[in-house]
């Protein structure tokens, strides 16, 4: 779904969809597992920079909620997350604030995202809220014994035949 400028200067845009498990590309290790539901409402705000200069920013606000599965950091079996959230984000139009110069960013320039072309995708706001949702490292258990080194075998379904090796002293 396309937000554009152009659109939320006649009227705010609220939005209720359902994209399907094929509907978003959330990456090559996380699967979407049934339908991912997002509601919400997309606003301009328009920042005034002095007497002529107008900033016009998107301001998301909504809901999601989905079954996602990733694979387990030890094992690769896959594991089941529903994760359910909330979001309120901010963009403004990209180059809006500042040169080419690196520099430190605050707190709160952290919290704002940018868009370009007067418009931005829906799925690319949803797809980061999902990443961002998703543990950092995932276990199908605490006790996960992971797979072996030498022989590929899981070692949480059967035991494996190969020789413990020293570990490394390094």
């Amino acid at each position: 779904m396309l937000i554009t400028v152009s659109d939320l200067e006649r009227e705010p845009l609220q939005y209720d969809t359902s994209f399907s498990p094929a509907g978003m590309d959330f990456g090559e290790d996380v699967e979407q597992k049934g339908p991912f539901q997002a509601a919400g409402l997309a606003e301009l705000l328009e920042e005034h920079r002095g007497p002529k200069e107008i900033v016009q920013d998107i301001r998301l606000r909504g809901t999601y909620e989905g079954l996602f599965e990733v694979p387990c950091a030890r094992c690769l079996d896959p594991v089941e997350h529903h994760l359910k959230g909330r979001y309120d984000v901010l963009f403004r139009p990209l180059g809006v604030d500042g040169d080419d110069r690196e520099h430190s960013i605050g707190a709160s320039e952290t919290e704002i995202g940018y868009y370009q072309d007067g418009s931005l995708l829906l799925e690319d706001v949803l797809r980061e809220q999902v990443l961002l949702s998703l543990p950092a490292r995932t276990l199908c258990r605490e006790d996960c014994k992971g797979i072996c080194p030498r022989c590929g075998a899981n070692r949480n379904t059967a035991p494996c035949s190969c020789e413990e090796l020293p570990a490394d002293p390094r």
